[in-house]
């Protein structure tokens, strides 16, 4: 019979469970009571684990909401050498996947997991999520990246098109006379008159 022995050492986080229903203002309590917590213990891990929670047939949270949501790290306290993982049971409409990603851009180290042991594992300083690589998955790829303003001032502007315009040539003068009118019928009309 084979076996596997792993040894695992997490660090001290604070893990806070939810339930019942996903909401903007109650959200916000709860990573005022998360973040509290943390500076409370001298902890800088935390776990938001919402497995409890299910999502319905349509998102609760707008992109906007999510935007609001990790603005108020700074309020609460959070700093950038925390980390929050949120764990999520099912993430139909990636929002939970979508908030972290927000948080990453603006600085702080958030993750979104939908597994108990790669949350824990990331919370204890082990290895981050490999990113997805759909070509060499062993080899990951430079992707050169132009600034905007490099490319302005690289840019050549391009010369104005010249327009010519052409006069017609004038048509010969006529002689002003009697206008000569030709009158038709219609083959109806010519046999109403016979």
């Amino acid at each position: 019979m084979p076996i596997e022995l792993q040894i695992i050492r997490a660090r001290e986080f604070v893990r806070l469970g939810a339930h019942g229903h996903f909401d903007l203002k109650v959200s916000k309590a709860v990573l005022v009571e998360l973040a509290g917590a943390c500076c409370k213990r001298g902890i800088s891990q935390a776990l938001l684990d919402l497995r409890d929670l299910h999502p319905g047939p349509k998102p609760v949270f707008s992109p906007n909401d999510l935007v609001t949501l990790v603005n108020t790290f700074r309020e609460v306290g959070f700093t950038h050498k925390q980390r929050l993982a949120v764990l999520y049971g099912s993430d139909p409409h990636h929002r939970a996947r979508l908030f972290a990603f927000i948080a990453k851009l603006r600085g702080w180290k958030v993750q979104a997991f939908d597994s108990y042991e790669q949350a824990i594992n990331w919370l204890s300083g082990g290895e981050a999520p490999k990113p997805e690589n759909e070509l060499h998955p062993d080899k990951p790829q430079k992707i050169p990246v132009r600034k905007h303003h490099d490319l302005l001032a690289a840019a050549k502007p391009v010369p104005q098109p010249k327009i010519n315009i052409l006069k017609a040539p004038a048509a010969p003068a006529r002689k002003a006379g009697p206008v000569k009118t030709r009158r038709t019928t219609s083959s109806a009309a010519r046999a109403a008159m016979i």
